[in-house]
């Protein structure tokens, strides 16, 4: 019986720091509601693709205006380390681009900012919208 109950506790450990080594943070969903725009985004995989768009294959990742089939699509991505990744992104017309940052703040927000290029515009009735440079996204 001790061995038995051994066996449990040493699979159970492995187990749990398994999961723990396989924490993704820039593999998420997050949202900024405030702007109705959210990042789909796996910058270890980049597999995402964009429904509806699919012409572009797997992907980093994008950005997506809720309720709208605009976005900014993420070309290139890379992960610095566990709080920051650095992204190219176009948007789906390929007139403009943009280099981006991506640094999590904590579990649950993460904090997008345009480094070079392009300002990120989304549309808005009728009319294009800028984002402001620096955009707080949190996990959903």
């Amino acid at each position: 019986m001790k061995k038995v109950f051994l066996i449990f506790w040493m699979g159970l450990l492995c187990s749990t720091a398994y999961a723990q080594r396989d924490i993704k943070p820039f593999k998420a969903y997050l949202v900024n509601n405030e702007y109705e725009v959210y990042l789909r985004i796996n910058f270890y995989d980049k597999n995402i693709k964009i429904p509806g768009q699919e012409i572009y294959g797997e992907l980093p990742g994008y950005l997506g205006k809720q309720r709208h089939s605009f976005c900014w699509v993420m070309v290139e991505a890379e992960v610095i380390d566990d709080q920051k990744a650095k992204m190219t992104m176009i948007n789906d017309f390929g007139s403009e681009d943009l280099e981006a940052s991506l640094t999590k703040k904590n579990d649950s927000i993460y904090i997008f900012k345009q480094e070079k290029g392009s300002t990120v515009k989304i549309p808005k009735n009728g009319k294009w919208q800028k984002l402001p440079k620096t955009l707080e996204f949190k996990k959903r």
